[in-house]
């Protein structure tokens, strides 16, 4: 049984684009960033309980520390032992990850492989995750290396006059991020969350003050407000799912209020092109958007002109994910990236949840042949260069990290994601069997079309449930890291020690300096050219021009004979083993090859 999947299919399908996609993001390799949980370059700069206020719980805090760094996760700090339990406190704590930090690790994701750094959100907020922002003109305060002097910069402007506004020490430390990374040749784009703010954003504070009278009433969707004669506060407004922290930025005729947008306007212009000279040089080189699909296409369509305007080769990534999470469907995203008028790319989660069915699964798995018919449908549904610039995505700072979905299968895609949604996930990290059903996913989004994003601390073999499990301090060499033995609920658990794995470290340079040498993985070609439900086996083909790379899986846990014919290449006498460099016998005009359970090769002809 065969399938071929060809780049004409979304051609056929969608015609000839108005917009094309960005050469450099069809070949990227992209590393997601959480920047308070990366690395902590500068303890001085680090939050205080006074940078608390405006975020979840609401609580004032009288005894509050940074946490520390190296600290089994869900261990209580002496501060945090108040019968709160972790859950409260997990979302009070700061490890104090910093733009110093990151700008320190540039040559580390140089030499990883890493291309293009996307980062989730740094402007100022109060908040640990930085989706709440107080206001999007200024980088958070504390990821800066004077937040007092920056304080005072912008307690000084008129946030709704772009002519006021200075730069801050984090400001400029973040156009010195993008400057080095530039120079390592490295791409960096930022979080944009525009369809809703923080309580604490200047206008929403003004709405707060002023009421009815405040110039920036028209800018949320207000349901009630409140009775001064009462002690009562009945101030209602319209959150981001109900969320009073994320008030929602108000839609009108179809598009954001047109203050609101004129505002946006000033925002993308601060960062996009920093000095004003025309050159964008010296911006960030686009934008992921946050919860795209809840935010009219019409304000997108303008967002879009606006990028473009100011950098021609900007990128733009929509957030495009969730329809019914409840009933386990995902949008159809053709309507942002078909015609490239809206986005360049999505977040492809679509493409994870079937190879975590394939891959993953035990009791729910499906079969080679599924997979191969999952993956066809999803290609199907984009144009070609569209394709290639998806972002493909294992885990995010939305999911649970793939070495505990591994530890945790047969579940829907971001389900029961941890421990607090399910009492018996498993909160322990991956053993030798789990981690090469990890390795044969990592593989596949590696060498399958698309960009592929690494998710801090994956290539370290870092572990960890969904929200805020996920978001764990990085771990470095240069670190001792305590075992981990506690439990959210107390539960009696294996120990776990926690240090960085220089064998999967190794495994993740490797397969990312194999698709970077290979323009084949990057932009050719991708056909299933073999697949066998009884073995359960797959061998993937990528081809550009004379350059061909065939890619065989055992997804099976006995070893299988995997044999592929190869006369119809031109150059195919001669093939190597890629990750070993492994000279492959060829016989009769065919690779006979013998893969180890859960085991893999990459062959080139030479």
């Amino acid at each position: 049984m065969k399938k071929i999947i060809l780049f004409f299919i979304p051609l056929l399908i969608f015609g000839q684009q108005k917009y094309s996609v960005p050469d450099w993001s069809k070949e990227a390799v992209w590393y997601q960033i959480f920047p308070e949980r990366f690395r902590n370059g500068d303890t001085s700069n680090d939050p205080t309980i006074e940078t608390l206020t405006g975020s979840w719980p609401h609580d004032e805090q009288t005894n509050w520390k940074v946490s520390p760094w190296t600290s089994d996760w869900y261990k209580l700090q002496p501060w945090e032992v108040d019968g709160k339990g972790f859950y409260y406190h997990g979302q009070l704590r700061r490890y104090g990850g910093d733009l110093q930090g990151i700008i320190d690790k540039l040559d580390y994701l140089q030499k990883l492989g890493v291309t293009s750094i996307y980062l989730n959100p740094i402007f100022e907020s109060p908040s640990l995750h930085k989706y709440d922002a107080k206001m999007y003109h200024h980088v958070e305060n504390n990821f800066g290396p004077d937040p007092k002097s920056d304080k005072i910069i912008w307690e000084n402007e008129d946030p709704s006059s772009p002519s006021t506004w200075k730069w801050t020490s984090a400001d400029k430390l973040f156009l010195k991020l993008i400057q080095e990374s530039h120079k390592r040749n490295m791409k960096i784009i930022i979080d944009g969350v525009f369809n809703h703010c923080g309580m604490t954003f200047w206008a929403f504070e003004d709405v707060k003050k002023n009421g009815i009278n405040s110039k920036y009433v028209n800018w949320f969707t207000i349901k009630k407000w409140d009775d001064p004669s009462t002690t009562k506060n009945e101030f209602e407004y319209e959150g981001w799912y109900g969320i009073k922290e994320l008030p929602e930025l108000k839609e009108v005729d179809g598009t954001l209020e047109k203050s609101i947008r004129e505002h946006i306007h000033q925002i993308v212009k601060r960062w996009m092109d920093p000095n004003n000279d025309g050159n964008p040089e010296d911006g960030i080189d686009g934008w992921r958007l946050d919860v795209a699909e809840m935010v009219p296409i019409k304000f997108w369509k303008e967002f879009r002109s606006w990028t473009r305007e100011i950098n021609p080769n900007s990128f733009l990534v929509g957030e495009v994910w969730w329809e019914d999470w409840k009933n386990n469907k995902m949008f159809d995203p053709t309507l942002w990236i078909k015609d490239g008028e809206v986005f360049d790319a999505v977040m492809n989660y679509r493409l994870t949840a079937p190879m975590l069915n394939y891959f993953n699964d035990n009791n729910s798995k499906i079969t080679a042949s599924k997979f191969v018919s999952e993956i066809e449908k999803i290609y199907s549904q984009f144009p070609a260069d569209v394709l290639q610039a998806q972002m493909n995505t294992l885990e995010s700072h939305d999911t649970d990290r793939l070495s505990s979905i591994v530890v945790n299968p047969d579940r829907w895609f971001d389900h029961n994601a941890s421990v607090s949604q399910k009492k018996d996930y498993e909160v322990r990290k991956p053993n030798a069997d789990e981690i090469k059903k990890q390795k044969l996913i990592i593989l596949f989004q590696m060498i399958c079309v698309g960009s592929p994003t690494v998710y801090y601390g994956a290539e370290t073999g870092m572990w960890g449930g969904d929200d805020p499990d996920e978001r764990k301090p990085m771990l470095w060499k240069d670190f001792v890291y305590e075992n981990e033995i506690s439990h959210p609920f107390n539960i009696k658990r294996q120990k776990d020690s926690v240090f960085v794995n220089e064998e999967f470290l190794q495994f993740y340079t490797k397969i990312i300096s194999i698709r970077n040498k290979n323009d084949a993985i990057k932009t050719g070609s991708f056909k299933f050219i073999k697949w066998d439900d009884q073995k359960d086996i797959l061998v993937v083909e990528r081809k550009l021009n004379s350059e061909v790379l065939l890619i065989a899986f055992n997804n099976s846990n006995s070893e299988q004979i995997v044999s592929i014919t190869t006369s119809s290449y031109k150059n195919s006498s001669s093939w190597i083993g890629l990750y070993d460099n492994e000279k492959i016998e060829i016989k009769n005009g065919n690779i006979n090859l013998t893969l180890a359970g859960k085991g893999w090769i990459i062959l080139k002809s030479l």
